[in-house]
């Protein structure tokens, strides 16, 4: 079975209440839900975990390195533009790798257009809101299946 490790960064927890306007009204639960639930369809294990530590994203990074996750599916929020200690964790890694972000980024403040994960990143995904951790997985189940 392909495992599939989602990240979501700081203050993401706080979906559903924190600037709805920019972030939608799902909440993380809600996300992760429907995350999982699309994996069982295609067979597929999801685990879903968020902090507002970046030491401990790392760490997590670290021990999918050690326990056949095929891949991550990353949301690091602000660390996006900030963490290079993200990105070489990121690095070390070596399965498939998408970032998210629920809003489009680019539409937004000038220091918010550079993203640090995505110099590691296969994928970037942005401004499709929870639809777009849906694409993130749906990417990596397509890519895994065999040509028809």
């Amino acid at each position: 079975m392909n495992k599939v490790l989602v990240l979501h960064g700081p203050n993401l927890n706080l979906l559903g209440t924190r600037q709805p306007e920019i972030y939608g009204d799902e909440t993380l639960a809600d996300i992760d839900n429907g995350l999982r639930e699309q994996a069982v369809l295609a067979g597929w294990e999801v685990t879903c975990r968020q902090s507002n530590h970046e030491g401990e994203l790392i760490d997590w990074i670290h021990a999918a390195r050690l326990d056949a996750t095929a891949a991550i599916i990353i949301n690091p929020a602000a660390y996006t533009h900030t963490s290079v200690a993200i990105l070489d964790a990121l690095n070390a890694f070596e399965g498939r790798v998408i970032e998210v972000h629920l809003s489009n980024v680019h539409k937004r403040e000038a220091f918010r257009h550079h993203s640090y994960v995505s110099l590691r990143a296969d994928g970037v995904i942005a401004g499709l809101g929870s639809q777009g951790y849906q694409a993130a997985l749906s990417a990596l189940i397509a890519s895994e299946k065999p040509n028809a």
